[in-house]
């Protein structure tokens, strides 16, 4: 991994939840595999030094001031911001706990726009506990489109793993919406989205994408719907047409099979289920979400606060891991 200009800064999530847990966790893993980049924590000291007490942590928690602290701090131990705290109470979300996770939310996000760090690596939040004290954001994903300026839909969610990556081209709306909900200028809009993003923060020069079909057997020539041929189809031959190595639809049954998987470096899903499904099956314990499509780099592992084991030790932090050697990859690339 080559060296970063300036650390990563990661929120600590909801700190009734899982994400003190997996930070920590990833830490140490990444520590004794020599692959932790230069990185600190945005607030909660308190709650990370229970935590670290909990786990049996055998590495300090460095205090920083500054986030170019965390240049040096992080060949100590983990550094953590100090400023931004609140009580433990793990497995229950409180007002000031979602406070703590919005607060850390917002000043990580000011530090990687204003070019402070490198990238963001977002820990879990409680959406229900947020709400409960004003945020008005579907999730963190809209929030960092919003702070960057963006429209929703320019920012891409992509699930990634060692041997998959999925795009769900629409996300949290009821799968009897979908098919009104899909356009070939939504299809390739997200795509041209994904091949850029592929390009400048995974050094694939020429992306493949592939995209599923709708309908069991991809209609079969119209038995089962119509999507394929009047949405999809025209939609890859235009992305064709602009140069972007797109092909499909690829029925859902097919798309996911090893020698399917060897095709393709991100398979665009028609809806949710049919992009998460996969990952979660396949690497569940290492599935990253990105976020492509904006200026700044945010990466996530993909799984929520998980309060009914938080504070139990049963956390497993490779996704976290996972998650921050990906937003250091895609830091370094983007040079």
């Amino acid at each position: 991994m080559s060296a970063l200009p300036a650390p990563l800064a990661i929120s600590l999530g909801d700190p009734a939840g899982l994400g003190p847990e997996v930070i920590l966790g990833a830490w140490a893993r990444l520590r004794s595999d020599n692959r932790a980049p230069p990185a600190f924590v945005v607030g909660g000291p308190s709650v990370l030094g229970h935590v670290a007490e909990m786990l049996g942590i055998d590495f300090p928690l460095v205090p920083i001031a500054e986030p170019d602290e965390a240049l040096f701090a992080s060949a100590a131990g983990l550094p953590v911001m100090a400023g931004l705290d609140a009580a433990w109470t793990p497995g229950a979300a409180t007002r000031d706990g979602a406070r703590l996770a919005l607060a850390s939310l917002q000043w990580a996000t000011r530090f990687t726009l204003s070019g402070i760090t490198s990238g963001l690596v977002t820990a879990p939040v409680a959406k229900s506990a947020l709400a409960a004290i004003g945020w008005d954001y579907p999730g963190q994903t809209e929030f960092l489109a919003d702070a960057c300026g963006q429209p929703y839909r320019d920012a891409v969610m992509m699930l990634a793993g060692p041997s998959l990556r999925t795009v769900p081209l629409t996300v949290h709306m009821a799968l009897a919406e979908v098919p009104a909900a899909l356009t070939s200028e939504l299809i390739m809009h997200k795509a041209r989205i994904v091949a850029a993003g592929l390009a400048r923060d995974c050094g694939i020069a020429a992306p493949r994408l592939a995209i599923a079909a709708l309908n069991p057997h991809a209609g079969e020539g119209g038995k089962f719907g119509d999507e394929e041929t009047r949405i999809i189809a025209p939609a890859i031959a235009a992305l064709r047409a602009e140069g972007i190595d797109a092909f499909g639809p690829v029925p859902g049954d097919a798309l996911f099979t090893p020698r399917m998987r060897a095709t393709y470096d991100a398979a665009l899903a028609m809806y949710h289920d049919q992009a998460l499904i996969p990952i979660k099956a396949l690497e569940v314990d290492e599935g990253v979400n990105v976020t492509l499509g904006l200026p700044i780099i945010r990466t996530s592992p993909d799984h929520g606060t998980g309060f009914d084991i938080a504070g139990k030790g049963l956390a497993d932090p490779g996704a976290m891991a996972a998650a921050i050697v990906m937003a250091a990859e895609m830091a370094a690339a983007r040079g």
